[in-house]
């Protein structure tokens, strides 16, 4: 047989949990086709691939991303790739741009995702020909993809395109019988088009970009109970997936969306919601989130939480973060876009008073951990106070109150003021909790949105290292194909896509990864500008001795920090439809 590709020796993990070995295996017509203790025949093959002291693994699955705008005029989405992953998600939060019009996804995307909204809108003018799912399918696989593409179809995306923005987005409207059979005809047409599901969203501080609709909650927070019902019941007769973000400041409200999962009396709901995290601002969330997944599973659901397995650390320009969305004075600083007129309301005492009483507020769920003692300046115009934390400079500058220490740093630096903090996943030995409890799903990169604020491309390799590190340490909390397994076929298989496995027959998305170099350097940052929204800088991972080679559908498209000629110039990856193994 002669070979397109064959890569020698390397520790060879199929993607089940199995025990690896040491292996060649060849590739054909982009699959697996030999997977040998002995040598192969490499006779006329045009790429030998030396993986000897490496790892070889299937290609990492991302199934929460927002690459929903980028892959229009950036298909090879190479910042995933470059770092193991040769399949992602679009579609997530109730947010895809299957049917709303450009100006509604603008509105949809910018604030939410930190997309900026023109790039958004003019993406979509440019490159929507599509006004159904099975439209949207032919039109990503006419680009030259990167990776694979799976998607979800979004509630906000439906129930915009249906109702309008304006009247979707009003508490006393509701939609009549028949734009709600024709939500129901949209998804019933994207799952027969090969849609993994539909996510919803129930997260009350996503706020609409615009002018129209500006600061309301997304499209999918207005549905009633029996909008959400008709919706799932499709879902459930079809076995597909529902990705559900409920509102995490409302325990009932999380509760409720996580028994919808059970299947008494009906077919159950198979769940993944967003989102198992270790949360500073309360640190006993951890001990519900794990039991909750696993009651619900015993009733005869079939919950999965989302979660990042590294560090949540965000960066932020100022005040634009979305977080501050989560409370009142917070959410009426972004609902301003005009500089004067924000600057004029952040002098203001009145505001000030405001914004330390939510500052300040003790009780109630909540995302950030508000401490401005726990946020440290890593740029600024005034060298002085790089390196410190916004309430260091207020105590230096005899400022009572952190809140005005960091309102005064931004009135006179603005977007300069750049400063970074962690909001959860910071003690090691929850995450080391949440990666062996299967009731949690890892993932949650959410690349393609956030662009100056998060980078968490490299998750996957973050986590093997950490899985790597514990046993040479002596002290392992899951074995390295366990913790493969987790990263590629136990998602693939949940989501019933063909990705994720390694074996005889199966498609050759493959990373091979230097072990040595899981190390420090995947924690660092960089910036690299996005091309396709005018060259914005956006935060990146680069590491680039730890991935070696990358391979989707057979074909070598990154390898050692550098991109293959074939990489954004002809299609490698493909649309994954659920079931379609």
């Amino acid at each position: 047989m002669i070979y397109d590709t064959v890569v020698n020796n390397g520790l060879w993990f199929d993607g089940t949990g199995a025990e690896p070995a040491i292996r060649n295996l060849g590739i054909r017509d982009g699959r697996v086709t030999a997977i040998s203790i002995d040598p192969l025949d490499e006779t006329d093959c045009p790429r030998v691939i030396d993986a000897r002291g490496k790892w070889v693994i299937p290609g990492i699955v991302d199934i929460h991303t927002h690459y929903d705008v980028e892959i229009l005029e950036g298909p090879a989405l190479s910042e995933s790739l470059r770092h193991g992953v040769t399949s992602i998600f679009v579609g997530s939060c109730s947010l895809s741009t299957i049917h709303a019009s450009p100006s509604d996804a603008g509105d949809l995307f910018g604030r939410v995702e930190a997309i900026p909204r023109k790039h958004v809108v003019d993406a979509l003018t440019r490159a929507k020909t599509w006004n159904s799912a099975s439209e949207y399918i032919a039109a990503l696989e006419s680009l030259p993809l990167g990776p694979n593409v799976a998607a979800f179809i979004g509630h906000s995306d439906m129930r915009a395109a249906e109702m309008g923005l304006d009247r979707a987005t009003r508490k006393d409207v509701r939609p009549s019988d028949a734009e709600l059979a024709s939500m129901e005809a949209h998804l019933t047409e994207a799952l027969d088009a090969g849609f993994v599901g539909m996510s919803g969203q129930q997260l009350l501080f996503d706020k609409l970009d615009g002018e129209t609709c500006r600061s309301r909650t997304l499209p999918s927070t207005y549905a009633t109970a029996k909008e959400r019902r008709r919706l799932n019941a499709i879902l459930r007769r079809r076995g597909r997936v529902f990705q559900a973000g409920p509102d995490p400041t409302n325990p009932v409200n999380t509760g409720m969306m996580a028994f919808t999962s059970v299947g008494i009396w009906r077919k159950r709901l198979k769940t993944s919601m967003l989102s198992a995290a270790d949360i500073k601002s309360n640190k006993m969330a951890v001990t519900v989130l794990g039991p909750l997944a696993h009651l619900v599973n015993r009733l005869g659901g079939d919950l999965r939480w989302q979660h990042l397995p590294v560090p949540f650390e965000v960066y932020a320009d100022g005040i634009d973060l979305v977080v501050f969305e989560e409370f009142g004075s917070g959410a009426a600083a972004l609902h301003l876009t005009d500089e004067m007129e924000r600057n004029t309301m952040l002098r203001s005492e009145e505001y000030r008073r405001q914004f330390r009483k939510d500052y300040d507020q003790k009780f109630g769920v909540k995302v950030w951990h508000r401490d401005f003692f726990d946020a440290e300046i890593v740029a600024c115009p005034d060298d002085s106070v790089v390196g410190k934390t916004f309430g260091q400079v207020g105590v230096e500058r005899g400022i009572s109150h952190p809140v005005d220490a960091f309102l005064d740093l931004i009135l006179e630096h603005g977007t300069k003021v750049r400063w970074r903090t962690t909001i959860s996943n910071h003690r090691p030995e929850i995450l080391d909790k949440f990666a062996t409890d299967y009731g949690v799903q890892l993932g949650f990169s959410d690349a393609g949105a956030h662009l100056r604020n998060m980078a968490f491309y490299n998750f996957g390799l973050r986590f093997l290292r950490r899985v790597y590190d514990a046993q040479k340490a002596g002290q392992p909390f899951m074995t390295i194909e366990a913790a493969v397994h987790r990263l590629t076929g136990e998602l693939a298989d949940w989501y019933d896509v063909d990705a994720g496995h390694l074996r005889l027959g199966d498609r050759a998305d493959l990373v091979v990864i230097d072990p040595a170099y899981l190390d420090d350097s995947l924690d660092g940052y960089a910036e690299s500008p996005v091309v396709e929204y005018d060259n914005l800088s956006r935060m990146v991972n680069r590491n680039d001795k730890t991935v070696n080679a990358v391979l989707v559908g057979g074909e070598y498209v990154f390898g050692d920090g550098e991109a293959a000629p074939v990489l954004g110039n002809r299609r490698t990856g493909k649309f994954l439809k659920a079931g379609a193994h």
